[in-house]
């Protein structure tokens, strides 16, 4: 399948003026929910992704032929320009390449790589991050875009910096990255508006953020360059409670009808599941 058009819909948001906030996918079904509701981006956490495809935490897991095989499935299906979080593209620069093309393949709309050293190393402290050099960061970043095939694609250089270098760190990896040819700066750890300000300030590319405090509204964000803003895994929490609610219902002999109020229509499941084509399809080939 083509995803050019999702691809370009998704530059020109980018290079437009609003900070905007992408839905947590993690199904093909909770995909359509997103385009339902009426969003145009969609995003797919490494940590979603490994959590919902293999019931494991975010240690790295996830291998990219599983993480890919998951978006395969989401963009048959979908019309949302994908953002995806392909970690530190499972491997050295020459990894990299072979991620980029595998996740373009796919459908993903845009991509980011980051210089977190992954997996976790022997002896790193619990919750302790550490970085890749600037050098093997502009390596991987730079293998990334000379391995798409599509140039709407966009390629996004993500940085833990904020959390372990400070903001002159942040600003170094940033003008750096910047200048690989990537389309997008990624940044976490975001606490204060000045230090966006100081990234802002030295590159001239998008923003996307990986969260910030409530403090810091969107409004504010984009007179700073950015463009995305990411706002958790909300929908992935919420499924997993409303099937231990509905379980625990059912496990301890409640009646299915007590359930009604809390479950999608029939109807709402049919146009969900697109119905009407299936039945169609059935009607034109199976008699």
């Amino acid at each position: 399948m083509n995803h050019s058009e999702q691809r370009k819909k998704l530059r020109a948001l980018m290079a437009g003026s609003k900070c905007l906030s992408p839905a947590s996918v993690f199904d093909p079904l909770s995909a359509r929910v997103a385009e339902a509701v009426g969003f145009e981006i969609g995003m797919l956490a490494g940590s979603v992704a490994s959590n919902t495809t293999l019931a494991a935490p975010d240690l790295i897991v996830l291998t990219l032929t599983e993480f890919a095989g998951q978006i395969r499935r989401i963009m048959r299906v979908s019309k949302l320009s994908l953002i995806v979080d392909a970690d530190h593209g499972y491997g050295n620069a020459l990894n990299v390449m072979r991620t980029v093309q595998e996740l373009e393949h796919a459908g993903v709309s845009a991509l980011s790589i980051e210089d977190t050293v992954l997996p976790t190393p022997f002896g790193q402290a619990e919750g302790k991050e550490s970085l890749t050099s600037i050098e093997e960061g502009v390596g991987k970043l730079r293998a990334a875009v000379a391995a798409r095939s599509d140039p709407s694609l966009i390629i996004a250089g993500r940085t833990s910096a904020l959390k372990v270098e400070g903001v002159e760190g942040a600003v170094a990896r940033a003008k750096a990255y910047a200048a690989t040819g990537v389309d997008a700066i990624f940044i976490v750890g975001l606490e204060k508006i000045e230090q966006i300000d100081a990234i802002h300030s030295a590159i001239k590319l998008p923003i996307i953020v990986g969260s910030a405090p409530a403090s810091l509204k969107r409004e504010d964000l984009a007179a700073r360059g950015a463009r995305i803003l990411l706002q958790g895994h909300q929908p992935v929490a919420a499924a997993v409670k409303a099937l231990h609610e509905t379980y625990t219902h059912l496990y301890n002999g409640g009646a299915p009808a007590d359930l009604k109020p809390k479950l999608a229509s029939p109807q709402e499941m049919e146009r969900l599941v697109d119905g009407e084509s299936y039945k169609k399809w059935q009607r034109e080939y199976l008699r």
